[in-house]
């Protein structure tokens, strides 16, 4: 009987553990995509170096795509401009240049009037006084990347969220490490800053067993809706509504979706607007999938594209599906789509051809970490960017 157990169960034991072995090693190559190589030390061409290219903020402007890193301790981030049709690097600019003593641009990019964006940069740690400031960036003549310091919102805070209004008047945003929320008219360039959804004493003691860095409790992603609420996440696995014309803050009565035991996590990292006006979110601890309806102010769970903690980005495309980045260090991070009619679809790792100066033949480029996710303004690109030592970008066609 012993044998005959050992028989019959190592076998199904071993399938069990080989299937989410194999699906970690499914790789994503659809047809017309490709990688764009941006930070390759052996070469001569343009490229961003080593330890200061992790792509954490991306805009698809057109043909153009505009990027902003985070850099290693004690170096700067730099902004860049590639191009979808070239499937090149066309300009770097060194972030010290404008505004030293920052250490990354994690907001991505909020739009503003004609060609200007928005974004907020976190400072060095260790520098005093230093703060995040907030950026307004624009592309001149001969991809030449403009960039204008509007300075610091929150002193002696960094930038860890950036929501631009929907006619580019105001900006309003997450300070870091306090999580303050704080409201910056452009034109006058006056600030205010709230302490309602700030995290309170009580908050930080619950946080302190399971995140003990703001970046696993704070707000990380913004989003208004059609009728110019603004959400985000607060302590308490809560999310709240703020009204621009009250200077009003609500709390919503339905939680953000987390496993039993776990709702000290909910952390809404990253938003999606669907053509419809509902909100799509993703609860960074448990990576739990939403849809938020702005008209009843309800939230849905929609469950896990994986198995695993984080939903760091999220994008709709002209075929309909929201795609998404799932999971994260100190495992792979996984594109997946979804749908109401398909659910879930995990596509595994992206792994598109690279073809740049020196690589004529081409390689083919595996994405493991990516951070961050952008679509174009018809949907018909997805582009995606590393957030390691060696990092590049990743594009695909959406509905071929």
């Amino acid at each position: 009987m012993r044998n005959l157990t050992k028989n019959i169960l190592l076998p199904a034991l071993l399938l069990a553990c080989t299937n989410p072995l194999l699906a970690q090693y499914t790789f994503f190559t659809p047809d017309g995509a490709f990688a764009i190589e941006v930070s390759l030390p052996n070469s001569a061409e343009k490229r961003l170096p080593m330890y200061r290219n992790a792509i954490t903020s991306l805009s698809v402007q057109g043909d153009r795509i505009l990027g902003g890193t985070t850099a290693k301790e004690g170096f700067s981030p730099y902004l860049f401009i590639a191009s979808i049709s070239g499937k090149n690097l066309l300009t770097i600019k060194d972030l010290q240049e404008v505004i030293p003593g920052q250490k990354s641009i994690t907001t991505g990019f909020c739009k503003g009037t004609g060609n200007q964006l928005f974004a907020g940069t976190m400072p060095q740690s260790g520098t005093n006084g230093q703060a995040g400031h907030l950026l307004q960036i624009g592309i001149g003549p001969g991809n030449v990347i403009e960039v204008k310091d509007l300075g610091a919102p929150v002193a002696g805070e960094g930038i860890f969220a950036l929501l631009a209004n929907r006619d580019s008047s105001e900006l309003y945003g997450i300070s870091y490490p306090s999580g303050r929320f704080f409201t910056y008219t452009i034109t006058t360039k006056k600030v205010q800053v709230f302490e309602d959804v700030m995290p309170n004493a009580k908050d930080l003691k619950n946080f302190h067993d399971f995140a003990s860095q703001p970046e696993g409790y704070l707000c990380k992603a913004l989003i208004q809706d059609n009728k110019g609420l603004v959400y985000g996440s607060a302590a308490g696995n809560r999310i709240f509504a703020f009204d621009p014309a009250k200077k009003h803050f609500t709390f919503l009565q339905t939680p953000l979706p987390a496993v039993w035991g776990r709702e000290v996590l909910g952390q809404v990292e990253s938003w999606a607007k669907s053509p419809d006006g509902k909100l799509y979110g993703g609860n960074a601890g448990d990576g739990q999938l939403f849809v938020l309806d702005p008209a009843t102010q309800k939230i849905k769970n929609l469950g896990k594209p994986m198995m695993m903690g984080r939903l760091q980005a999220l994008a709709f495309g002209r075929d309909g599906k929201l795609y998404g980045l799932a999971g994260g260090a100190p495992g792979y991070s996984h594109l997946f789509s979804y749908d109401e009619t398909a659910g879930f679809v995990d596509l595994g790792n992206p792994e598109f051809k690279m073809v740049a100066p020196g690589i004529e033949q081409g390689i083919l480029w595996r994405g493991f970490q990516l951070g961050t996710l952008a679509a174009s303004a018809d949907g018909k690109y997805i582009v995606m960017g590393e957030d390691e030592a060696l990092s590049q970008l990743m594009v695909f066609p959406v509905g071929q």
